[in-house]
């Protein structure tokens, strides 16, 4: 199981991950709305988006802009459940525990933590 920090490091050198960055008007609304209220955002996005075990729209519920958490999902292949289970090998046709989905917020928190810098 690998650490935040060696998961970042790795979605570094995946040439698409790593073109994701957030836009001044995302660091702008996270610095308006505070860590706290996003990763709230985040907890709800990965629930309901992320953590069905089937997803009508799977591989198109996350959109690419308009929330840093949309960001970040992308960056850290937390987008869909395909990428899940390709990065993560999280298995397809399963409910995330909620292990899993406070795992996955901690990861978009430091992603866009480290954004933030």
């Amino acid at each position: 199981m690998a650490t935040i920090e060696e998961t970042l490091v790795r979605l570094k050198k995946s040439q698409f991950r790593s073109k994701f960055h957030l836009s001044e008007n995302d660091k702008k609304y996270t610095n308006e709305k505070g860590v706290d209220e996003i990763r709230k955002h985040a907890a709800d996005f990965v629930a309901k988006r992320l953590a069905p075990a089937f997803i009508a729209n799977d591989g198109k519920q996350t959109p690419m802009r308009g929330h840093p958490v949309f960001v970040a999902q992308h960056a850290c292949a937390c987008c869909c459940r395909g990428c899940l289970n390709k990065w993560y090998r999280v298995p397809l046709g399963v409910e995330l525990t909620a292990n899993q989905q406070e795992r996955i917020v901690n990861l978009l928190m430091a992603w866009i933590e480290n954004e933030m810098l």
